[in-house]
């Protein structure tokens, strides 16, 4: 299933505009999630390790092995066409490992040699259900180090209505005035791939493993999930430290200290 670089580069370009339509400010939220990581590791001695839940194509991975060039990253997801997308863009900035985050035997798929120094996630953790989220933070906080730190960066929605509806109008403006809605969206982003015959193969791959996984909706999604409500779990997870250290609307930068 390899692909071309022209291929692979083509559609990542394509991805990174499509995802400007979703995510406030996304190139700040990721500095801030590499602010982090590197403030993390900073005077450690050895390589970081660091893990990257829901990888998708790369994004992220690329630009945390930019500013960690000495780190060691792993990228994780489910999606074969995402991943071979990465694993062609973006070849040397991760080790690149398809699993299914929260399924059983995940944690063992990551083939980590040593405890994390830091686990990073934007927009993926909200597929998860409660309960199954709830379990990846316990795994993941038994897999960092004492120090290390769980970055996650995604929409939250605010417990007060009122203000769930401001913040989501805040975001919306914000994208208007910096033209993200003219970029094409998740739905147009799909169907122009399905026209694509090199990526045949994994689109159908994909869809075949769509079939047996369905992402938890609604209430029964992670997607719900206030910050606060996050930090709760966190901390039960055995997290000791537990905030949010950047918003914009309802786009948030999480942090736990292990």
């Amino acid at each position: 299933m390899g692909l071309s670089l022209a291929t692979a580069e083509r559609w990542v370009e394509r991805w990174e505009l499509q995802q400007q339509r979703y995510a406030v400010d996304r190139e700040e939220r990721f500095t801030v999630i590499a602010d982090v990581v590197e403030q993390a590791v900073t005077g450690r001695s050895g390589r970081p390790l660091v893990v990257d839940l829901g990888c998708g194509p790369g994004s992220l991975a690329a630009r945390l092995a930019r500013r960690l060039p000495d780190a060691d990253i792993v990228g994780v997801d489910m999606d074969p066409l995402l991943l071979e997308l990465a694993r062609t863009h973006h070849a040397d900035a991760a080790r690149y490992v398809d699993a299914m985050i929260g399924e059983e035997g995940w944690t063992h798929a990551l083939r980590l040699d040593r405890p994390l120094d830091a686990a990073v996630s934007t927009t993926a953790l909200h597929y998860l259900g409660p309960d199954v989220l709830h379990r990846t933070y316990r795994q993941l906080a038994a897999l960092l180090r004492p120090g290390g730190v769980l970055v996650n960066g995604d929409h939250f929605p605010h417990d007060d209505t009122a203000l769930a509806g401001l913040a989501g109008c805040v975001g919306h403006r914000h994208a208007e005035r910096g033209d993200a809605l003219t970029h094409e969206d998740w739905d147009a982003w799909w169907t122009s791939v399905a026209d694509d015959p090199e990526l045949a193969d994994l689109l159908a791959e994909r869809r075949r493993r769509c079939r047996r996984w369905q992402p938890a909706t609604g209430t029964d999604s992670a997607a719900h999930l206030s910050v606060a409500a996050h930090e709760r779990l966190l901390r039960q997870a055995g997290f000791g430290h537990v905030g949010a250290v950047w918003q914009y609307g309802d786009s948030h930068v999480v942090v736990a200290i292990r």
